[in-house]
């Protein structure tokens, strides 16, 4: 059995689609979390060791941390090929998008919204690289690995849908936005975002 534990229009919520994605059974548990501002606080029924989301608990088995839950979920269901397997090619690109989605991305977009992209000279390098490397990728596309969708993808665009601003105004970030936002498997997922009733 799958567990998301989750907090509404946060980063689990990314984990809802890629589920979705899987066509496997799950539940979702939405608990509460600390969030910026002062909102919510940890929730004693969230099994995150942090008290955060996301967290997956698959068969007795707790997973944390966005990327590993990516890759973990790619993996436990190759028949739906939401990663390359062990092998492939492709295998390699995919791992890397998935640990420089935590390794630059991440820390490169808050650098950008503390406005340190804006006033030290490494981290604009580090930001104009970052859309760069980002935006070739798509130009070459439609997707992060050329033809293949994958749960790096989710990543990716998760970012965009929360904070669309942090990347320059090029049409193929908006074009990617469209193009995954349209599947199915996104459009169940919003619907189950926030708890029934």
């Amino acid at each position: 059995m799958l567990t998301l534990y989750h907090a509404p229009r946060s980063r689990s919520s990314r984990f809802i689609w890629l589920l979705e994605e899987t066509g496997a059974p799950y539940e979702v548990a939405y608990v509460d979390i600390a969030r910026p501002g002062g909102a919510g606080a940890p929730d004693p029924a969230n099994v995150h060791p942090d008290k955060k989301v996301p967290a997956l608990v698959h068969d007795g088995v707790l997973i944390t941390e966005s990327t590993a839950i990516a890759l973990y979920l790619a993996d436990a269901f190759p028949e739906k090929a939401l990663g390359p397997k062990i092998g492939d090619p492709q295998r390699g690109p995919f791992v890397t998008w998935l640990a420089y989605y935590a390794g630059v991305l991440e820390p490169v977009i808050m650098a950008h919204f503390q406005g340190r992209t804006q006033t030290d000279p490494l981290e604009k390098q580090a930001y104009e690289a970052l859309d760069a490397r980002f935006r070739t990728a798509l130009e070459a596309g439609p997707y992060l690995l050329g033809e293949q969708f994958s749960a790096a993808d989710v990543m990716f665009v998760s970012l965009l849908l929360f904070a669309r601003n942090a990347l320059p105004p090029h049409k193929v970030y908006d074009d990617y936005v469209a193009r995954l936002t349209a599947r199915p498997a996104f459009q169940r997922a919003m619907a189950k975002d926030s708890p029934p009733g």
